[in-house]
């Protein structure tokens, strides 16, 4: 064909395209050849000479479309109202197809004509017009406008009408008199025929379908929940309901747009779950303190979708695992405390957090309830005047990472340990917590009591990323002392070796930093060396004062432990025993036989600290006395009859075991650490803000120091006036609440 514009006869050319429309829109059968000449005479009228017939082509065709329809129309209404959402349904699927080929047919029409004349998408979705403002739309989009005006129009509430009903008939579960997928393309047609617009493409089927479906599904809705009602049985009402929710959704993926789904679902929830939470609720606790999985998770799945309905089972929750959590570890008495504390609340938590994984999906409410409940029992007081459940999982890592726990393998005490940090992030006090770890940790290293170096490190890592480096750098600084002091050692050695002395013995020691470690309590005991020590003590001094010229060494006898060697016996043993015993039975060298203030006098020490030391050594049979009570002129001999099973065995010293005097001086310590910490704070506070009142302060110093322990009012504000006596703060003039930094 020639591309050239020329002069056409239009009612000729008309009369081609026309017939040719006639077999598309009706998908009768239309060949190639005329379908190419059809798509000429298209082209040729929009270029035609001397002025192009575009105009007067869509005016045609615009006509054609409505006369088609309009004798569709008569059609569908004759074929009786009965088979009237069937027959409809048969023409619009037709209709549908047949008005995409026709778009196709006016390609050029449509992309050079009526496509240069229209608005933008983005004046379309943000403006304020439509394609609707009297523009000429595509040939597709026209089909569709015209079968809305000319088909949709007449019949949308009658064909709604029986749609309506068809829905009722599947609900009812009796067969209904129109196929299923009439009723779904029909439903879906509202959609299709507006699915050509930019914007308020489901406005035909929302208004025209949705809403009525929507208002008669709430009714129906309404009476099933009532006749459910009537049978006052909530485990049996959730699950009817729970089958409603799920047929209606499946129903409205069968008939319905997928946009229909949620106000489907949210519909069915408002009517049967909303409207009836009292009777929901009237169960839950009885459900929570029965634990009753099935019936939860159906609760949880009703709920959920609610606004604002989860909060009661929330917190019934929460006060049956508080209630459960006080219960498992309220009344315990026993000597192991400790063990029995920490196990069962990690019995309860592990029970509950599986509990809410199964039943609530690990809900992150339920996952808060959890977390609030465990805080509650694990900083619980049960009328003590302080928390104990800092101290408790202190010793319950100790005794986990001790020599003496036997029994158990290192992946069991790792695991366990690693547990036991889920307790530790609920403890409010844990620079509690932290005195004792450390105090403890002290000991275990001291008396070389510890499993597993690398089980300790791992620990402490644990610890670290619960609570930061601040938190373990003073443990961090005690690993490091006993690597530093095994260099030390070795040094020392070399320097005997060098100037070939002789001490007569195994020396060893520990150079601890005073800032480190947690022994700044301890009183330093007066003591006399033994003969045998004298030498070792003088040289290792001379030895460190020459290599750290300006420090001072202070010497913790009392947590010094000795082995010796006892060769006056049928059979020589080799015991391990703190300092002062060892240096008891050294006096008894060349004599059987020594009284209680001999051995005190010439050892230098007190009676009250003596006593446990010589007491230990008459329990374990090393020494006999001849009476009960250790008296000045108690005499003391050697046992001679001595007898042990084992050859080499250590001597337990009192000062391994927590006494109530050491817990009272860690409480007293954290106590006057906090008020340190708490006044600093207040004074980097009151540097940065320079003026800040009273309310705004305590809630700052409050923030900074929960991730520690939670201070009481009373304290910062007792801390607040120290400062002011100390002059590093002031209240300012005009006001008695607010606070100003003195520079």
């Amino acid at each position: 064909m020639s591309l050239k514009p020329r002069r056409v006869d239009f009612n000729a050319t008309w009369g081609s395209i026309r017939d040719t429309i006639r077999g598309v829109i009706t998908l009768d059968h239309v060949p190639r050849p005329v379908w190419n000449d059809r798509f000429s005479d298209v082209y040729s009228l929009c270029v035609a000479h001397p002025e192009p017939m575009a105009d007067r082509l869509y005016a045609e065709t615009k006509q054609y479309l409505i006369d088609h329809v309009s004798k569709l129309l008569v059609q569908v209404q004759d074929e009786g109202e009965a088979n009237l959402v069937k027959s409809y349904y048969h023409y619009w699927s037709q209709y549908s197809v047949g008005s995409q080929y026709l778009h196709s047919l006016y390609l050029y029409l449509n992309q050079q004509h009526i496509r240069t004349q229209k608005l933008s998408d983005a004046e379309i979705i943000y403006g304020s017009s439509d394609s609707s403002g009297g523009e000429q739309m595509e040939i597709g989009e026209l089909a569709l406008e015209v079968w809305q005006s000319g088909m949709i129009a007449p019949l949308g509430q009658r064909l709604v009408k029986l749609l309506l009903e068809a829905i009722g008939e599947d609900r009812a579960q009796n067969t209904c008199a129109i196929p299923i997928d009439a009723v779904r393309g029909t439903i879906l047609s509202f959609v299709e025929v507006q699915g050509y617009k930019k914007k308020g493409q489901l406005q035909l089927y929302q208004e025209l379908f949705e809403e009525p479906f929507l208002k008669e599904s709430g009714e129906h809705f309404k009476r099933d929940a009532a006749k459910l009602l009537q049978e006052k049985n909530v485990s049996l009402y959730m699950e009817r309901v729970k089958g409603r929710i799920e047929e209606e959704l499946l129903r409205a993926r069968r008939f319905l747009h997928t946009s229909s789904l949620p106000k489907v679902s949210q519909r069915c929830e408002t009517h049967m779950v909303a409207e009836h939470l009292d009777f929901l609720y009237s169960e839950c606790v009885a459900m929570v303190q029965g634990e009753r999985k099935k019936d939860l998770s159906n609760m949880y799945d009703l709920l959920k979708s609610v606004q604002n309905a989860m909060v009661v089972l929330v917190d019934t929750v929460l006060d049956h695992i508080k209630t459960q959590g006080l219960t498992a570890v309220g009344n315990i008495d026993t000597e192991n405390i400790h063990i029995t504390f920490v196990e069962n609340m990690l019995a309860v938590y592990k029970k509950y957090k599986l509990l809410i994984q199964e039943v609530f999906k690990s809900d992150q409410n339920f996952m808060g309830a959890l977390d609030k409940a465990c805080s509650s029992v694990i900083n619980h007081k049960f009328g003590k005047p302080v928390c104990k459940s800092p101290e408790f999982l202190a010793k319950y890592c100790d005794a986990l990472l001790r020599k003496s726990s036997k029994g158990i393998s290192d992946s069991e005490v790792d695991e366990k340990l690693a547990e036991s940090i889920t307790i530790f992030k609920y403890i409010d006090d844990k620079d509690v917590f932290q005195k004792f770890y450390s105090r403890m940790l002290a000991k275990r290293l001291i008396h070389q009591q510890t499993q597993s170096m690398d089980a300790e490190e791992a620990m402490i890592n644990r610890l670290k990323q619960a609570c930061g480096y601040e938190f373990t750098s003073k443990l961090h600084r005690m690993f490091t002392d006993m690597s530093v002091s095994a260099d030390l050692n070795n040094k020392f050695n070399a320097f005997l070796k060098q100037d070939n002395i002789d001490l007569g013995i195994n020396f060893s020691i520990y150079v601890l930093q005073a800032g480190a470690w947690p022994l700044g309590q301890t009183v330093t005991t007066p003591f006399t060396y033994p003969r045998q020590l004298e030498k070792s003590v003088q040289m290792f001094e001379n030895f460190y004062h020459n290599r750290f010229n300006g420090r001072k060494l202070t010497w913790l006898h009392n947590l010094c432990q000795a082995e010796l060697k006892l060769g006056h016996l049928k059979k020589s043993y080799l015991v391990t025993m703190q300092t002062f015993q060892m240096a008891t039975l050294l006096l008894f060298e060349h004599t059987d036989s020594l009284t209680f203030r001999e051995i005190r006098e010439s050892l230098q020490l007190t009676a009250e600290q003596y006593h446990r030391y010589a007491a230990s050594l008459i329990d374990c049979k090393l020494l006999i006395a001849d009476s009960t009570d250790l008296k000045p002129e108690t005499v003391l001999r050697l046992n001679m009859e001595y007898n042990n099973k084992r050859t080499k065995f250590r001597i337990n010293a009192a000062v391994q075991k927590e006494s109530p005097q050491e817990i009272e001086q860690t409480m007293n310590s954290v106590e006057e650490d906090r008020k340190m910490y708490l006044q600093a704070a207040i004074v980097r506070i009151m540097k940065s803000r320079k003026i800040l009142k009273h309310n705004a302060l305590i809630q700052e110093v409050y923030a900074q120091s929960k991730v520690s322990f939670a201070p009481s009012v009373q304290l910062i504000k007792k801390c607040i006036e120290s400062l002011i006596d100390k002059q590093y703060i002031e209240r300012t003039p005009h006001s008695s609440e607010e606070y100003s930094y003195v520079a």
